[in-house]
Order: structure tokens, then sequence, then C-alpha cells
């Protein structure tokens, strides 16, 4: 029992017996690190490094050249960039809060309310997950069509709502929360809303990261909705402008253009990947747990 106690499989700080865990990871790490950097590396390379021959991954002379030409390309439009970054932190934030609210919610009552037909309802939202975007994509226009939704920024935020990989891991989530915890709150004349706001949220902060970074990325890149469901150019999307800049520009001159198009779009997924890693980590870790 005394060596039970001396060990210690996940220290606080640093000892030696990290450093062959550290030495077996560090080379899968780098390699998972180079296309972030081949990213970064290719907006800012110069016209003449853009098609070297070979092709190189670094960057040997910076330079700005490739933003300042998105710039002015982008004043050519005839509506305002402000206009789709305005579009893309709406719809974003929609899509993400009511995604959140909705995943939360129907983990909660999946989990832990008794309702005739909710184990039906949780094997069609793991059906769901077999389904790619495509094979929805004619239901989505039918719907919004029907609905009248077209040429709206609910036309956005509708579609991407229900995430199923989403509900499944707060479920999860929630399922590990002991269930004498909500009795006892229920004993105290608490009810269902009470007890989601006051004991499961604050209880699955991990799983409600990792469902924003899924709706994040899912939506932030996200150019169905303006292709499909929406003609009006004020309603479109900054990722559909900047793919639309990127294609318009797919010649040799604007390979440089689509480059620095391409690491605007990725560093808000990045810097939120980084900011909420942690949390996502736990998710997944509890998620297999029974």
């Amino acid at each position: 029992m005394a060596g039970y106690k001396g060990s210690n499989i996940n220290p606080q700080k640093f000892e030696r017996g990290q450093l062959k865990i550290i030495i077996a990871i560090l080379p899968l790490a780098l390699f998972m690190l180079l296309p972030i950097i081949f990213i970064i590396c290719h907006a800012f390379k110069p016209m003449d490094e853009l098609f070297a021959f070979p092709p190189k991954f670094f960057v040997s002379r910076p330079t700005l050249d490739n933003f300042t030409k998105l710039m002015k390309a982008s004043q050519t439009s005839g509506i305002p960039l402000s206009r789709y970054v305005f579009n893309s932190i709406l719809v974003t934030i929609a899509v993400v809060g009511g995604s959140i609210l909705l995943s939360t919610m129907s983990g909660f009552a999946l989990s832990k309310l008794k309702f005739k037909g909710k184990f039906a309802i949780m094997e069609v939202n793991n059906m769901a997950l077999m389904f790619v975007p495509v094979a929805v994509m004619i239901p989505r226009y039918l719907t919004i069509n029907v609905l009248g939704l077209t040429d709206t920024y609910l036309a956005h935020v509708l579609p991407l709502l229900a995430m199923p990989v989403s509900l499944f891991l707060v479920k999860q989530f929630i399922d590990q929360v002991p269930d004498a915890l909500i009795e006892a709150a229920y004993m105290d004349g608490a009810g269902d809303l009470r007890v989601y706001f006051k004991i499961i949220i604050p209880l699955i902060k991990p799983a409600i990261a990792t469902s924003a970074i899924l709706a994040f990325q899912q939506v932030w890149i996200n150019v169905e909705s303006s292709n499909l469901y929406v003609s009006s150019e004020g309603f479109k999307t900054l990722a559909f402008y900047m793919n639309s800049l990127a294609s318009a520009n797919n010649t040799v001159a604007g390979q440089g253009v689509a480059a620095a198009a391409g690491l605007i779009m990725f560093i808000p997924n990045f810097l939120l990947f980084i900011v909420l890693q942690k949390s996502m980590m736990n998710t997944m870790a509890h998620s297999g747990i029974k």
C-alpha cells in the first residue's frame, strides 16, 4: 500500500519518468504541427516562392503582398467586407449558442428524465451520425424553401442547429452526473429547469466547450447555406466571400490571394481550439466511461 501511495500516474510537476513519454510523443506532435506551419508560411510567400520548383515548405522572404492584394480585391466588391464579417459573426453566435442550448437540454432530457420513446430518439440521433452533409442537402433545401426562409439569416442558422455528434457527447457526459444529486434537488423543490441550470450546466462545462468548438468549426467555414439558400449578397457570409474571391482569382497571380484568405479563415478555428482544447480532451475521455 505504501508503494501505491508513493506512485503518481499523473504528476503535477515534471518528473524524470516522463522523459520516455515525451520522447515518444514529440515526433508525432511535430509531424502534426507541419500542416499548420505550412498554412502560415504559404500565406506570406512572394510570388516566386509560391511557384518554386521543387516547392518550398518554409518561406524564405516573407511578405505582406498577398494580404494587400486581398484587401484591394475586397474593395472592388459591391458589398463591403465589413458586411460579410458581420454576417459571419452574427450567424456564428446564433448557431453556437443555439446548438449548445439544444444539445444540453436534449442531453439532459435523454439522460435523466423518464419518458416514452427516449431510447428511440437517441437511436435516431446515432443514426444521423452516419449521414454526411451532402446526403441531406436536398431535404435541407426543400425545408428552407417550404418555410420561406430563403434570403434570411435563419437560412444560415436553422440547418446547422442540430448537431448529432454534439448531442451524443453531451448526453454521455451527463450520464456521469450522479442521480442522487439530481434526486436531492427535486426533493428540495427544484423543477427541471432549475436542475438544468443549477446542476447540469455547471457540471458539464467541458462538454459545452467541446460543443462550442464543433459548432464553431461547422458554421465558420460553411459555404453551403450561402450557395443554396441565399441569393442576396447582403446575407452571404465571410466564408463564401473568401471562397468566391479565391475562385475568381484562381490564376497564377491569384494564388497568393487564396493563400492569404485560407490563413484568415483558419486562425479563428485554431485560436478557439487552443483556448478550449483542455475541456475538449476531458469530454472525449469521459464520453466512453460508464
